[in-house]
């Protein structure tokens, strides 16, 4: 399965379990290390988990497990790491307090209503493009 492809899968998969303020951030042009990250927000630890099940399975069901997850004990920040996309589950402290948005300003930045819209076929523009555009 393509990057793209994964990454919207677990975008949908974590939205699915009622993640908040889903986010990709296309890292094709500034890193070696993935693809794309996945940031989204959970309400409470029992919240992180579910969501984190919720993508583990869906991404699973199409064939793909995690080389790695990291902070399913503790619940308050969750990486999971599929290799082209690693995925971050956050309680909202932490993500203010880590902001991988502001560390990935460069990053093309795409909300999930964006990846929904695009699945569908309808027009969108990323929230964050380049000036030149």
């Amino acid at each position: 399965m393509e990057p793209e492809a994964l990454s919207e899968l677990a975008a949908g998969a974590a939205r699915d379990k009622k993640a908040e303020g889903v986010m990709l951030l296309d890292l094709r042009e500034l890193t070696i290390m993935c693809d794309y990250f996945l940031i989204c927000t959970a309400r409470n630890t029992q919240h992180v988990k579910a969501v984190v099940e919720g993508v583990q399975e869906r991404l699973e069901d199409a064939g793909r497990r995690a080389r790695h997850i990291e902070g399913k004990s503790n619940a308050r920040w969750v990486l999971m790491d599929y290799g082209d996309v690693i995925v971050h589950v956050f309680l909202p402290e932490e993500r203010a307090f880590y902001d991988l948005e502001r560390l990935w300003a460069d990053a093309r930045l795409t909300e999930l209503a964006a990846v929904v819209e695009q699945a569908r076929g309808v027009q969108h523009v990323d929230a964050r493009t380049d000036a030149s555009l």
